[in-house]
């Protein structure tokens, strides 16, 4: 198909006109001889006086080659085109927004990572990371959450980042309590801007909410609304003493939502877990991946550079005629 990339270019057509008509014309000085008896020596003679003003006229076949000039340079500017049909690229991909608990509690050293202690938030960091380097392809953000909820990286493809920022975040940095109501209503207005239809969150703590500002079971509500899935998983056995562990609220969010509740006691659970998510399916979509485009602009930007050419030779052979003939 063909087409114009700037086709708003073509209407400075009337340019030259509009500076013809509206500006003076251009004066010059020239030296002239004064004759004694002038008029005397012209009835004699019998020729005639010429006026002191000479205006310099262009003939019709130099307006001609002016216009083409002219119109040729706008066509180039235009951006004449030829556009190909667009090449469509089925791609899949997933919407996920994690949202991680890294209250003080995560800090608590039960969890057996090869063969060694490990604080539950750093078992917890090394498997996210396998994790979201599966995900290629998907889109992802991160949210953090203790006593506030904090967005960490907004949805993005580039999963290196959110890496990145996963492994430089330390327990604490967002408060010591635990407010899940919070980080599901961040997640819901992180998925607000969000135009897929399949829309998951994974949210893992370790506690339970601490009771402030919206509460889990209402944020979760909102999220079935906005067609939000949450798989929520528990870090820790809550039979062991000093768990606060929430089963019940965890289990009600994901029952609410259309999604799973796991209770993740140790790494290798949590690798289970994540295995599931991965049979999600995909949300498929068409991209244009590329249009064929053949640019045109030289042509008439030839022409144009031609006929000027062509009036600046017509102009020194006119110049150098008139030195003959003089």
């Amino acid at each position: 198909m063909f087409e114009f990339a700037h086709i708003w270019v073509l209407a400075l057509f009337p340019l030259p006109f509009l500076v013809y008509w509206l500006l003076p014309p251009l004066h010059t000085k020239s030296n002239v001889i004064m004759v004694p008896f002038i008029k005397r020596a012209a009835k004699a003679s019998g020729e005639k006086l010429r006026k002191r003003a000479w205006i310099s006229q262009k003939n019709l076949l130099q307006w001609i080659f002016l216009l083409l000039a002219w119109s040729s340079l706008l066509l180039a500017l235009a951006k004449p085109q030829i556009v190909g049909q667009a090449e469509m690229k089925v791609k899949t991909v997933r919407s996920f927004v994690i949202a991680a608990d890294i209250s003080f509690s995560m800090a608590s050293k039960d969890w057996v990572v090869e063969g060694e202690r490990s604080t539950r938030w750093d078992a917890v960091k090394s498997l996210m990371s396998e994790f979201i380097a599966k995900r290629e392809g998907d889109r992802m953000g991160l949210i953090f959450f203790g006593t506030n909820a904090y967005l960490q990286t907004p949805f993005t493809t580039d999963l290196e980042t959110v890496d990145w920022f996963l492994e430089e975040t330390e327990v604490g940095m967002a408060g010591q309590m635990t407010s899940i109501g919070k980080a599901i209503g961040f997640g819901i207005r992180l998925f607000e801007q969000d135009s897929l239809d399949q829309k998951v969150m994974l949210l893992l703590t370790d506690g339970k909410d601490g009771g402030k500002g919206v509460s889990p079971t209402d944020a979760a509500y909102m999220a079935k609304n906005d067609s939000i899935k949450i798989y929520t998983l528990g870090i820790g056995d809550p039979t062991l003493p000093g768990s606060d562990l929430d089963e019940g609220t965890l289990k009600n969010i994901s029952e609410i939502t259309g999604g799973k509740y796991f209770r993740a006691i140790d790494a290798e659970e949590l690798e289970k877990i994540y295995t599931e998510l991965e049979l999600l399916e995909p949300m498929e979509f068409e991209e244009e991946e590329y249009k064929p485009t053949t640019s045109l602009y030289h042509i008439p930007l030839i022409v144009s550079l031609a006929i000027s050419l062509l009036l600046l030779v017509l102009r020194a052979i006119n110049i150098w005629i008139n030195k003959l003939k003089k």
